[in-house]
């Protein structure tokens, strides 16, 4: 792929209708997707899984991006053809998930921050020059009593800048996700309020850090009620609060906002993302980085039987169809059927 600086690269990843496949679930998280459908996590079922997954015919219509986690990005198929390489052949920007994982605050408390800024520098330098184009950090913000503190928010946007900075050193595009979590009983205006609250800060350091926000993506969570709450998904009311909060909050050189899916079910996660594009008055691209939401129905497809391959970039490609059509405005529930 040829050489392109980083505002053009985050522009790419968000054009005409383009998302980011989450392929970066870590050792643990993707065995236990595998256990769900009683399937061995090794090296091999996972690397014959996201070789399925890439393979995909015509996925590059609307995938422009896959965030890799560090074993795929070095990974080789049976064929011994490189995944990375692989995506790379269909003009699909390989990225690479970089944090290392969350540590508690402190032992009296669930909130977390990120681990892995000290080594970053490091640490991007291998994928830097092995062909990576963007790179992924995650925070965690909870949602309940006496939380989020103050002092975790300030955290992890610190970190969350630091981290941009860095790879935009590298000349890597940084994807700042800051994900206030749905676990909880919290309704939608207690999330609204505190993603607000979070994404100010979050703004506030990147801008601090001198960070470019013309390369680089965000990728938030919908505002949506707590995964306990009493609250039923109200799509039109999530779209617009969603909305809302990133006109608030987001500058307008941020080229794009792709959304992280966070639990919803794969259809809940376009529905939303379709009624978000039908309001039609964002001054960034909105498209979507999801894990779950895209994968989910491919993975209870595949059942790790190698023969089931056609069904699963089948029903795989149909969902990223889907999201793609959400990314205009222009999905419909009657599309599913096909």
């Amino acid at each position: 792929m040829s050489e392109e600086n980083i505002q053009l690269i985050a522009k790419k990843i968000v054009e005409s209708g383009k998302g980011i496949l989450a392929a970066d679930e870590s050792t643990n998280t993707i065995k236990k997707r595998f256990d769900s459908i009683n399937v061995d996590s090794n090296e091999e079922t996972r690397s014959f899984y996201r070789d399925t997954l890439f393979s995909t015919p015509d996925i590059s219509k609307y995938i422009s991006g896959v965030i890799l986690f560090e074993e795929t990005f070095f990974q080789k198929n049976s064929s011994n053809e490189s995944l990375k390489e692989k995506l790379e052949n269909i003009n699909c920007y390989p990225g690479i998930k970089i944090d290392q994982g969350l540590e508690t605050i402190n032992k009296d408390s669930i909130e977390t921050y990120t681990k892995g800024i000290e080594s970053l520098d490091d640490r991007l330098k291998p994928y830097s020059k092995n062909g990576a184009k963007f790179t992924k950090w995650r925070a965690v913000i909870n949602i309940g009593k006496n939380m989020p503190s103050k002092a975790c928010v300030e955290k992890n946007s610190s970190l969350l800048a630091e981290y941009a900075l860095i790879s935009q050193n590298n000349k890597l595009v940084p994807i700042v996700e800051p994900e206030v979590i749905m676990d909880g009983e919290h309704g939608i205006d207690e999330c609204y309020d505190i993603t607000v609250k979070t994404l100010t800060q979050v703004f506030s350091s990147l801008e601090e850090k001198n960070v470019d926000l013309k390369g680089m993506l965000l990728k938030p969570n919908m505002i949506v009620p707590g995964n306990q709450s009493s609250e039923k998904l109200d799509i039109k009311k999530i779209a617009k609060q969603t909305l809302k909060c990133l006109i608030k909050t987001v500058p307008k050189e941020v080229p794009g906002v792709v959304f992280l899916s966070g639990g919803l079910s794969s259809v809940d996660a376009t529905t939303i993302l379709n009624e978000i594009n039908k309001l039609n008055s964002a001054p960034w691209n909105l498209s979507f980085s999801y894990g779950r939401a895209l994968q989910e129905d491919a993975l209870k497809a595949w059942a790790g039987k190698n023969e089931n391959k056609n069904r699963v970039q089948d029903i795989f490609l149909h969902r990223a169809k889907m999201n793609s059509l959400a990314c205009h405005g222009k999905w419909d529930a009657s599309l599913e059927n096909e």
